[in-house]
């Protein structure tokens, strides 16, 4: 098949772009030929999502203009285009127009006001409702994004313009459970939206068996650091945790964001010895694994999917975190970790949780092993094996889109 992948930024700047960094190279071994259409130009100074493979063709629209980028797709004549999820809905419109699309929706694409899919009023937890009209009137009430009107508004205008966009896609593919019974919760058939789990990325080969450390456990959180990711819900539970299980347990917070400095005085504070690495790069991120007895991922929003997870579990460490979002899909209760309730997300139940995941060690090393056979069912060969099949319904398909989508 000729396939274009449409997606925002041709750099690796988040999950996205790791994603199409991983598929592009697997869809040319699999004899695809593969075209790249991105919005913004690239940054020399950043790894590309195409480093991977031999020179691709490619468009930017931002340097060519959406009517160029047209003609030179109706002259490449794709089988199908892959979109990532596209910040111009201009662009957008235009290949809904003219050629058949399957939208791969990695966050809450057209069903949510801010993207958040969270309240942080009175508190952070998620939200249930379906996208509409009175999520701009609670927006306010329950301060669910940005407090300026101005950008309140063009970010709700935006997600509206996504969800009346919906039906015109041939398909559509989501990571986990939640996002799937997300989508078909706004009116999509179950027919059209399919789950295809984001493969992992193997930092590392077979490793031994881990055995728990006696003291002191060591317990890691790589994420970017906003109020949503919890991070100030961490702190505080591994201090809990460890007046629980009367032994030491020391922290590493891996990542930057807006809430670096306030969980730096917060980790001062309260005395519990946490290391601030910053940003890391791949092979940091391995070492910090190798080095790691417990994965944290204390996000008070529901994550799509989470793909540390399964990269912590090819590591053979398990994790915590709460019951919110595609978590628990790959963090299995138990088996590859430990869940805490998520509705709402509490400190109390997330430091519970701690303290089973490292409490017991023969317990501690069933959950590695879990970790690290859970984490193989996700892989690329498998990712594909559903993708290609969508593309492939996709291309043959009669141009009917889906269903109106109400909201």
């Amino acid at each position: 098949m000729r396939i274009v992948i449409a997606t925002f930024h041709p750099n690796l700047i988040g999950g996205t772009e790791k994603y199409v960094q991983v598929i592009l190279p697997a869809l040319v071994e699999r004899g695809h030929e593969v075209a790249l259409l991105y919005e913004l130009p690239a940054a020399s100074t950043q790894e590309r999502i195409d480093s991977h493979c031999a020179p691709l063709t490619s468009w930017c629209v931002e340097e060519l203009g959406i009517e160029a980028v047209r003609q030179r797709l109706e002259h490449w004549k794709p089988d199908v285009v892959y979109s990532q999820g596209l910040r111009n809905g201009g662009v957008e419109d235009m290949l809904l127009d003219s050629q058949p699309v399957v939208l791969f929706a990695h966050e809450y694409y057209g069903t949510c006001g801010t993207g958040s899919k969270c309240h942080s009023f009175p508190r952070i937890q998620p939200c249930q409702r379906r996208f509409g009209p009175a999520c701009l009137a609670l927006h306010y009430p329950r301060h669910c994004g940005a407090l300026d009107p101005r950008e309140a508004w063009e970010t709700f205008r935006r997600q509206a313009g996504r969800h009346s966009r919906l039906p015109r896609y041939r398909s559509m593919l989501v990571a986990s459970a939640h996002m799937r019974d997300e989508f078909l919760r706004h009116g999509l058939p179950r027919e059209q939206v399919h789950l295809a789990p984001l493969p992992g990325d193997k930092l590392s080969g077979d490793l031994a068996p881990r055995e728990p450390r006696s003291s002191p456990a060591r317990i890691l959180m790589i994420s970017r650091l906003t109020p949503i990711k919890g991070g100030h819900h961490l702190i505080p539970a591994v201090i809990r945790a460890s007046q629980a299980l009367g032994r030491p347990l020391e922290l590493t917070i891996a990542g930057d964001g807006p809430q670096l400095a306030a969980l730096k005085q917060m980790a001062q504070r309260s005395g519990l010895p946490v290391e601030f690495t910053g940003w890391v790069d791949r092979q940091r991120k391995l070492d910090l694994l190798a080095g790691a007895d417990l994965l944290a991922v204390p996000s008070l929003w529901p994550e799509p999917f989470g793909l540390v997870g399964l990269e912590a579990g090819a590591a053979g460490v398990p994790a915590v975190g709460y019951r919110v979002g595609g978590i628990p899909d790959w963090l299995i209760d138990g088996q590859t970790g430990e869940l805490a309730p998520g509705d709402p997300p509490n400190i109390d139940g997330l430091a519970q949780a701690i303290g089973r995941a490292l409490g017991n060690d023969a317990h501690y090393r069933q959950l590695c092993q879990g970790a690290r056979l859970s984490s193989r069912k996700f892989n690329v060969a498998a990712h594909l094996e559903i993708l290609e099949d969508v593309l492939i319904q996709a291309r043959g398909a009669s141009p009917q889109p889906m269903q109106s989508v109400h909201a």
